[in-house]
């Protein structure tokens, strides 16, 4: 069995990761933290503490949906225990980022801004769809939906959807909201729209618009186990893999 365990187990994701962490045979909980810790969940679970300090030398992979500061920590004491680590926290600083691919160089690091299948297949669709249109007059729009309580914006997704399109055209100016007179819409530009409203767990839309005719590539999540899920097949995959930076796609093999 894969010891895992979970940094930010108090919070929504974290519960979830839990309890499908439980329903797996393959899978042994053997440390918790959270910084609303030390509290204990049941009798059968190891107590939830501030980090996973006590744990770490129990723990074959860690599996983080914290902050992007205890991200750091949790990455900090992996690193020191040669554990590998599968990330889904977003509102990581590019110093943070940066953070990663260092640890990435001595442990297995895995990290996605969103841990679904399905938009790990639209992230290669939008890449695919990019390719394509770059030179053929196609205007890009991206809007993203979540819920009232989310605090980072735009989205990780949504982040991760503009550097794949930047990469491919390097030129692009993404424009988050317009208002006023701005003029004609100019050539390389990117519209990034971002809606908070209710209890949206997550809708992603990136429209590829010419003359006569439109693409609307979409992902929606209607639960979040399907984040959970993803995370937990990605603590499956990297036990066992070597030091490097790892993302779902590599999961998934695309």
């Amino acid at each position: 069995m894969i010891r895992v365990g979970i940094n930010g187990a108090l919070g929504r994701m974290g519960k979830t990761i839990l309890s499908l962490a439980i329903q797996d045979k393959n899978l042994e909980i053997t440390g918790l933290a959270d910084i609303a810790g030390p509290t204990k969940i049941n009798d059968e679970l190891p107590k939830v503490e501030k980090t996973l300090d006590k744990y770490i030398s129990n723990i074959d992979v860690v599996i983080d949906f914290s902050s992007p500061e205890g991200t750091q920590y949790a990455v900090s004491i992996c690193k020191q225990n040669k554990v590998p680590i599968v990330i889904g926290t977003t509102g990581h600083s590019q110093e943070q980022l940066n953070k990663f691919q260092e640890a990435a160089k001595y442990i297995p690091l895995l990290f996605s801004p969103n841990m679904s299948l399905g938009v790990n297949i639209l992230y290669k669709l939008v890449e695919m769809v990019t390719k394509v249109v770059k030179d053929k007059n196609y205007d890009i729009e991206l809007i993203e939906t979540h819920h009232n309580k989310k605090k980072d914006a735009p989205s990780g997704t949504a982040k991760k959807i503009m550097e794949i399109i930047k990469e491919i055209k390097p030129e692009t100016d993404f424009v988050f909201g317009r208002n006023g007179l701005i003029g004609e819409r100019k050539p390389n530009e990117v519209g990034v729209n971002v809606l908070r409203c209710g209890d949206v767990i997550g809708e992603h839309n990136v429209i590829f618009c010419t003359y006569g005719e439109r693409i609307e590539l979409k992902h929606t999540a209607s639960s979040r186990e399907i984040f959970a899920k993803g995370a937990i097949i990605a603590a499956n995959w990297i036990f066992g893999k070597p030091a490097g930076f790892y993302t779902m796609l590599d999961v998934l093999g695309l």
